[in-house]
């Protein structure tokens, strides 16, 4: 059995115990056993409802989260030959944020009706707040991105896109009510608490297509790996991988971002950890890879942040900083740019 089946296959095995501890571990905690039980159909007795209220829901946006953008994060360091790609690289996360700062901060008669109509829906209202912002920046990124013709400038345009709109939250923080922009600021330090399991009918599908046309065009971004020029040369029409890739990257980020607020580190770190795990660059390994690894780290650092016995939790890019930025770190001393001193 060769490298990529063995780690596959003992991944799995993990995530399954990952997620039962996930489902154990909380504010009020259920022990190992009734969590058994519920999941062998024997029943949980009383903590059946809390289970299926709180910790499931958690688990499974955990998950999605995390597969999710674990493998776009690795999309996107493809498609822009960079390492530190993330997921956000594009400013989908910043068409969300402004999307939800309108919806909660509202200053100005405009801002103050969309605030009105999108705040009487609640949770709700914030999630839709989210995804049209993000799909706002997306609708801008991909209408540049009929007039250029690289990555590079792909991605300049997206750096700035996403830059403006995070001008324009800093804005809205600046006139708004303090008790606003505390509620903001919560939203913003992300967490995979706050989801019901009637959300998942919204969450995990929109992650799965993602993922999906991700595993679609697997075989191109293996030829993208040595350069745009070449890829062409071997049939692969890189403007359509170019496009979704994008599209799989803003559905991913744009959906996980309004249910769980912008998650850092996990787009940056975890494919280079699959990358080191599969010895491999081939995207046919990696992706499945990233998406069970990203699933792991995810419902590790959601059990991490959740405080046993009190009513909160820890910031969940609090916990993800702790394990990403290590990687990061180790990244950039690895770079052969660094090591050849330019």
């Amino acid at each position: 059995m060769n490298r990529p089946a063995v780690v596959l296959t003992a991944a799995v095995p993990v995530l399954l115990v990952t997620f039962i501890l996930a489902l154990s571990v909380g504010s009020e905690p259920v022990s190992l056993d009734s969590v058994w039980h519920w999941l062998t159909g024997r029943g949980a007795g009383d903590d059946a409802v809390l289970l299926v209220d709180f910790h499931l829901p958690r688990a499974l946006t955990a998950i999605a989260a995390g597969a999710g953008l674990a493998v776009v994060g690795l999309l996107m360091q493809t498609l822009f030959a960079n390492p530190l790609a993330d997921p956000y690289i594009l400013g989908v996360s910043s068409g969300a944020s402004l999307g939800v700062a309108v919806s909660v901060l509202g200053t100005g008669s405009a801002a103050v009706s969309f605030t009105a109509t999108f705040g009487a829906l609640g949770r709700w209202g914030t999630v839709a707040a989210a995804g049209i912002g993000a799909l706002l920046v997306l609708g801008l990124v991909l209408l540049a991105g009929r007039w250029v013709r690289t990555v590079v400038s792909l991605l300049v345009i997206g750096v700035m896109v996403g830059s403006a709109v995070g001008a324009l939250v800093s804005l809205l923080l600046a006139f708004a009510d303090p008790a606003r922009v505390q509620k903001f600021v919560l939203w913003s330090l992300g967490s995979v608490d706050g989801t019901y399991l009637g959300d998942m009918v919204v969450l995990l599908p929109m992650v799965a297509v993602g993922l999906i046309a991700a595993v679609s065009i697997a075989p191109s971004l293996n030829a993208l790996l040595l350069g745009e020029r070449y890829a062409a040369s071997m049939g692969v029409h890189v403007r359509r991988i170019r496009v979704v890739a994008i599209i799989a990257t803003a559905l991913v980020c744009g959906v996980v971002t309004a249910f769980c607020g912008p998650i850092a580190f996990l787009g940056i770190a975890v494919p280079h950890l699959a990358r080191v795990l599969i010895g491999r660059a081939d995207h046919r390994y990696l992706i499945p890879a990233c998406a069970v690894l990203g699933a792991i780290v995810c419902l590790l650092c959601a059990v991490v942040a959740t405080l046993p016995g009190a009513d909160g939790v820890l910031p969940l890019n609090v916990v993800t900083a702790v394990i990403g930025a290590p990687v990061v770190v180790i990244v950039l001393l690895r770079s052969r740019a660094l090591a050849a001193g330019q």
